[in-house]
């Protein structure tokens, strides 16, 4: 099975779409029309540096994943089996699964993005290696309530959205407690609270609009689940102001059975995100089912046979081959995902001196490492950040090219 994934804010960059505009001239001059601009010309150029301006980067974004899926489906067996998209990306979702057609897809998003844009003084940052029950207890001592969760992006990694004196205060209590804190480059409190106001708005506007059936299981940020004809409307206004449950929606996709993701658009945030929730979800899964052949095996009377001597020599010196492979292969971010943190520490000192260059989805610029990779708290591979003075998770960061 195959599920198609849209990214949202965030992975925009100036060059997106080259290669779709003139493809698609007929789309692309309906975006013009509605827009009142060359989505070309901004996409491409950014003439006035408007592509980071969230009111301008929700309809580009929109625009250049959706033509990246029609370039994909032009070819009918490519058709997946589910849609899912982070924020702005689940109305491309829905476009793709026929709930409504790419303009009124391109007016609910301009909307929606002038509406998020008006919304100011808000901030939000991303907690790495943290329970949402921890990052509570965090805030509720601190007497940072005001501030919500806004983003179940990975088990891992978790964003929080408030007030942008809030934000700042609170940086200190996670560091004290020793918790990576990474502030975000976003212009409001997106999925809060704060966030009401623009949702009512919102709501006014949706209701112009009417809504087909999905012709293909579209996963919902605000529930987890596929979304449901008669709830369309309400789960694309609810979304501005609640959580985007992007962890439980993989973790339904990957219950489904064997499936393969792929990310349409700009960049791989996404995958990488699919691929850290696959990690933690195999293990538990392979735990699930070990137990359940166990129990089976007891309710038959009937125990696992011992594995020969052969098998376990073979086993042994299937061992070394992998590992010795490891040691040769430039360790890149998708391998660490497999690798346990005293590995990965290994593997990144081996490849990476000190000094090397690296990017992060997190940080807008290029960093610099100024210590090797090591061991914190006892289980996590992290390296320090000149230019950030702070550190990072491995698996948050990829050298630069």
């Amino acid at each position: 099975m195959k599920t198609y994934i849209f990214p949202g804010q965030g992975s925009q960059k100036k060059g997106m779409g080259e290669d779709l505009f003139d493809e698609f001239p007929k789309l692309t001059k309906q975006a013009d029309d509605i827009l009142g601009y060359s989505i070309k010309d901004l996409c491409l150029n950014d003439p006035d540096q408007k592509l980071n301006q969230t009111q301008y980067t929700q309809p580009a974004l929109y625009v250049v994943n959706a033509l990246s899926y029609e370039k994909k489906i032009q070819n009918k067996e490519n058709i997946p089996d589910f849609l899912a998209g982070h924020s702005l990306g689940e109305y491309d979702a829905l476009y793709a699964a026929g709930v409504f057609g790419f303009e009124a897809g391109l007016k609910l998003v301009q909307k929606r993005g002038l509406l998020m844009s008006q919304a100011r003084k808000g901030a939000m940052a991303a907690i790495i290696n943290s329970s949402e029950k921890q990052i509570r207890k965090i805030l509720e001592d601190a007497k940072l309530t005001a501030i919500d969760i806004a983003n179940h992006n990975t088990p891992s990694q978790i964003v929080i959205s408030g007030l942008q004196e809030d934000i700042t205060k609170s940086q200190s209590y996670f560091e004290e407690a020793k918790i990576m804190f990474i502030p975000l480059n976003t212009s409001g409190a997106f999925h809060s609270r704060y966030m009401k106001d623009a949702e009512a708005e919102f709501e006014k506007y949706v209701k112009k609009f009417k809504f087909s059936k999905p012709k293909i299981q579209v996963i919902a940020n605000v529930t987890a689940k596929p979304y449901r004809a008669e709830n369309v409307a309400q789960n694309l206004i609810q979304q501005i102001s609640n959580c985007v449950k992007w962890t439980d929606s993989v973790l339904y996709l990957l219950d489904q059975g064997d499936m393969e993701f792929e990310e349409m658009g700009v960049g791989d945030v996404l995958t990488k995100l699919v691929n850290s929730i696959r990690k933690d979800w195999a293990p538990e899964r392979k735990a699930t089912e070990d137990k359940s052949e166990q129990k089976l095996e007891s309710t038959n009377g009937k125990s696992k046979e011992p594995k020969s001597d052969n098998s376990k020599a073979e086993k042994s010196l299937n061992n070394k081959e992998s590992e010795s492979k490891k040691e040769k292969a430039k360790p890149t971010t998708q391998q660490n995902i497999s690798l346990n943190a005293q590995e990965m520490v290994e593997h990144w000192n081996n490849v990476y001196p000190i000094g090397t260059k690296v990017i992060s989805e997190f940080y807008d610029t290029e960093l610099e490492t100024r210590t090797e990779a090591m061991i914190l708290f006892g289980h996590r591979a992290a390296v320090y950040m000149k230019d950030y003075n702070g550190y990072f998770d491995l698996r948050e960061v990829t050298p630069a090219e």
